[in-house]
């Protein structure tokens, strides 16, 4: 069984996406989760996975740094784009209360509105949160019951923050914060409270390169997620392979996927 990048902002600038599809593929993973996060994104999204429609799946929704954007007519085409073929999740969407760059009132609105996408379309949603775990879990507690399912993606928080995401039923996303040996010692704590059948790797690139990873490359590839698992393999005293198998599983039952 191959590897499976559950979240990789492919989109980027600073990204060629065939060559970084051919690396990942020459790496062995063979399947990518291409996150969206701003309107401006979602059709270049699907034209992507048109392009490769084996190897890639998507995201469409608004994260919190652009919930500002944001337009009525934007929600509709958000419920018509979910709705295609290769859409596997609504986000990258939630609350970012560390830098504000949408007011938080404005942040708030358009996250409950992409909660109330996913409630009536029967997709997961695809979670960012950062300094604001209680308004966070107060919305995902009024409205989980009625979604399928979601990631608490590139997961940086404590033992004590899993268990109540664990609690709402969501996957918790692993990326290489857990090797950067400052950052990372909550997160290599914290995951040795996740079960095996509700962790997902991620690299979340070109973001979080793994620090242990050498040579430094300038930015984080899909085709570096092995490293990560092996990483966290020795954190967790879990063979790699388990973590390969199970957590590729993870991602195929989270997004739906055969």
């Amino acid at each position: 069984m191959p590897w499976f990048d559950a979240g990789v902002n492919l989109l980027d600038k600073r990204f060629d996406a065939d060559e970084v599809i051919q690396r990942a593929k020459d790496a062995g993973v063979e399947k990518l989760c291409i996150i969206t996060t701003h309107p401006s994104e979602w059709d270049a999204a699907v034209a992507l996975y048109n392009k490769y429609p084996t190897q890639c799946c998507y995201t469409i929704g608004v994260h919190p740094h652009n919930a500002k954007d944001v337009t009525p007519s934007d929600y509709k085409r958000l419920r018509e784009l979910a709705q295609q073929n290769g859409c596997v999740a609504i986000g990258e969407c939630g609350l970012d209360f560390n830098r504000n760059f949408s007011p938080q009132p404005v942040q708030l609105a358009v996250f409950e509105a992409q909660l109330d996408i996913a409630a009536a379309l029967g997709l997961p949603v695809y979670l960012h949160e950062r300094d604001a775990f209680d308004e966070q879990v107060a919305l995902l507690t009024e409205y989980m019951p009625r979604i399928k399912g979601g990631i608490a993606h590139c997961f940086t928080g404590n033992a004590e923050q899993v268990q109540h995401y664990l609690a709402l039923g969501l996957y918790i996303g692993i990326t290489g914060w857990v090797c950067d040996e400052k950052r990372g010692e909550a997160l290599r704590e914290a995951v040795k409270s996740i079960p095996l059948n509700r962790l997902i790797l991620e690299t979340d690139a070109p973001y979080l390169f793994p620090k242990t990873l050498r040579p430094r490359k300038r930015n984080n590839e899909p085709a570096f997620l092995p490293h990560i698992a092996k990483q966290l393999g020795e954190y967790l005293q879990v063979e790699t392979d388990k973590l390969r198998i199970s957590s590729y599983a993870n991602s195929c039952e989270l997004f739906s996927l055969s």
